[in-house]
């Protein structure tokens, strides 16, 4: 029987790949749990328009997130943090607090989990933040740790 596969199956295939199972495997398995539909016609052509409008969903993001890239090459973040000797800071800065710099200062909403610290920010200083904007396009950025 030929199906169309809706879900990632890991020892069949991908999803909105066509293959040829067992009658039985389809009919009693795959089917009834909603992991694949039948090759038929109209259901080809509904798998079809859900590949057509998901990629060009994914460009649109991806045009976005470029956009974005862009307008964060040029910013460098600022945080104020309360400090002792030696400009050790009284806790260290996460990324949680990048996200809300950004924010405030420059209105940019990202999210916390998007932004990579290679090191522990624990001291006063310039560092260089890694965020991640889509899965191919990510930006540097310099964040400037003040004393508070």
């Amino acid at each position: 029987m030929e199906i169309i596969l809706i879900k990632d199956i890991e020892q069949l295939g991908k999803s909105g790949d066509q293959l040829k199972v067992k009658d039985g495997y389809a009919r009693n398995f795959l089917i009834p749990k909603n992991l694949a539909l039948e090759a038929t016609p109209h259901n080809l052509n509904i798998i079809q328009q859900k590949k057509e409008s998901k990629s060009a969903k994914e460009k649109n993001e991806k045009t976005k997130a470029v956009e974005l890239a862009e307008r964060l090459s040029a910013i460098s973040c600022t945080i104020s943090m309360p400090s002792g000797e030696d400009d050790k800071l009284f806790g260290s800065v996460t990324n949680g607090h990048i996200a809300e710099a950004l924010e405030k200062a420059e209105g940019i909403v990202i999210d916390k989990k998007k932004i990579t610290i290679p090191s522990p920010i624990n001291k006063l200083g310039v560092y260089t933040v890694f965020i991640k904007l889509h899965p191919e396009v990510s930006r540097k950025i310099k964040v400037w740790v003040i004393k508070e």
